[in-house]
């Protein structure tokens, strides 16, 4: 039996399972998809805000200003990118300006430092501004990270550290029997002590399953964004925002980690919780509001486009508690600006709840992860040690992002490794570049072929089999 069972690896489900596995305990997570970090981390802003937009007296409020101060060490030792690259949320009215006012004065009683910018000033900053900009409120301490890396390196600390990762595994029912859980996947049969759930946009339908009421309905939220190419990189150099307003942040300018830019996202409602397809009327919603904040788009260097889904809560804010059922534990409704809020509300969970019902002693020997080799960020001296100690370093895989061999295998051969095309490429970035895999792409099946003892027609490209090959009468794959 195991102490604890964790539903959802998203960055929280992972976050909490990195924080449990600094303490003797048997913990197991369980996720349905094929991948740690495979939907909502997958598919947002990757925005860590400073913490002074949330209502006042607000979980969002207390956990976002407490989770982005967590950042900048988390991602230390983590070994990930964390850049502060701060940001401007633009007026073009005077509405508008009252509302930054407002947002200038919670930042100050929340101990966040921003600053009230004319036009001038702002330009000075960001020369693309929108020329209808009047005013903006400029914050230092926004950031921005790549959500799945994040998620994907405290599940493979959190594995190193004894805990225990079961993919393809989909809730289908949980029983409280006695002083006990007994969760059953579609295959599988697990028992816990206590059982947390960060099911993300299905988090509701989890806790109906043991509780038997809908203690709150979540409801998909879309969201729909354009990919600029990494030539742009210098378009913006800080998170551009319109004004919030009641639908939320707005469409946004994010420059990304690697150089890319964002622009996005739509919000929009839907029933189903797996329709992460893109819309022509959702991408030109994009496009009529981007032009709102910043001016020059550069349309033509778009190299991609995709959507993801938020969990939102009829309750407005997030759920971080004990159900009806004693350790049954919610962890639910955590959208924006969850991904900045995702190391406090993980501290939370195993200080409110797993250390208050259970006694574990901490790890005095704590496994570290390794970063992995990034040959693209390495100087000329450092590539040629890495290639001569092994020459599938110097083995280019994908040219764009500059990829090689030696990387790709490693991905796949580390604790919480790559198992699919989609998996190579959110560790490792081939197929990330300007022509999107069109070169990559059937090297990467391969090297996944070779190393996971499987042919090319079984290899996935992200869900469990979804392969791009199809096996041929002559028994290989075309």
């Amino acid at each position: 039996m195991e102490d604890i069972v964790i539903i959802g690896g998203g960055i929280i489900g992972s976050l909490i399972a990195f924080n449990c596995s600094k303490y003797h305990c048997n913990v197991t997570l369980l996720e349905k998809e094929n991948d740690i970090a495979n939907k909502t981390s997958m598919a947002n802003s990757a925005i860590i805000h400073a913490g002074y937009d949330p209502d006042d007296y607000t979980l969002k409020a207390e956990m976002n200003v407490r989770g982005a101060r967590k950042y900048p060490s988390l991602c230390r030792e983590l070994k990930v990118d964390f850049k502060q690259i701060g940001s401007l949320v633009v007026a073009v009215n005077e509405e508008q300006v009252k509302t930054l006012e407002r947002l200038h004065k919670q930042a100050q009683k929340r101990g966040i430092k921003t600053r009230l910018m004319n036009k001038d000033e702002a330009l000075a900053k960001e020369e693309n501004l929108s020329d209808d900009v009047i005013k903006a409120l400029y914050c230092a301490q926004t950031g921005v990270v790549t959500p799945w890396k994040v998620a994907i390196a405290a599940m493979e600390t959190a594995m190193a550290n004894q805990c225990k990762c079961e993919l393809n595994q989909e809730v289908v029912d949980i029983q409280k029997i006695n002083d006990h859980f007994v969760i059953q996947t579609q295959n599988r049969v697990y028992e816990a002590k206590m059982v947390i759930n960060c099911a993300g946009i299905n988090a509701d339908k989890i806790n109906e399953m043991v509780t038997h009421q809908k203690d709150f309905v979540i409801t998909p939220k879309k969201g729909e964004y354009f990919v600029l190419s990494k030539k742009c990189k210098n378009y913006v150099k800080r998170v551009i925002y319109p004004t919030p307003g009641a639908q939320g942040k707005g469409v946004l300018v994010v420059p990304t980690v690697h150089g890319n830019i964002l622009l996005g996202p739509n919000a929009m409602e839907q029933d189903d919780r797996d329709d992460v397809s893109t819309s022509q009327s959702g991408l030109d919603f994009v496009r009529e509001n981007i032009t709102k904040i910043v001016k020059n788009v550069p349309y033509g260097e778009i190299i991609h486009s995709f959507s993801g889904l938020r969990p939102v809560c009829d309750r407005h804010d997030f759920i971080i508690e004990e159900s009806s059922i004693e350790n049954f534990i919610n962890v639910a409704g955590i959208e924006s600006p969850g991904l900045a809020s995702a190391p406090a509300i993980a501290e939370k969970v195993v200080e409110d709840f797993v250390l208050k019902k259970f006694t574990f002693g901490k790890r005095m020997f704590f496994a570290h992860r390794v970063k992995n080799v990034v040959l693209d960020e390495c100087s000329d001296e450092e590539k040629a040690k890495y290639i001569a100690h092994n020459p599938k370093y110097g083995r280019i895989v994908c040219r764009c992002e500059k990829v090689s061999e030696g990387e790709i295998i490693d991905c796949i051969r580390r604790k919480c490794g790559a198992t699919s095309v989609m998996g190579v490429k959110k560790r490792v970035r081939p197929g990330m570049g300007k022509c999107q895999g069109g070169f990559c792409e059937p090297l990467v099946v391969k090297i996944l072929a070779k190393e996971l003892g499987i042919s090319p027609s079984e290899v996935d490209y992200n869900s469990k089999g979804s392969s791009i090959l199809t096996p041929s009468n002559k028994g290989g794959a075309q």
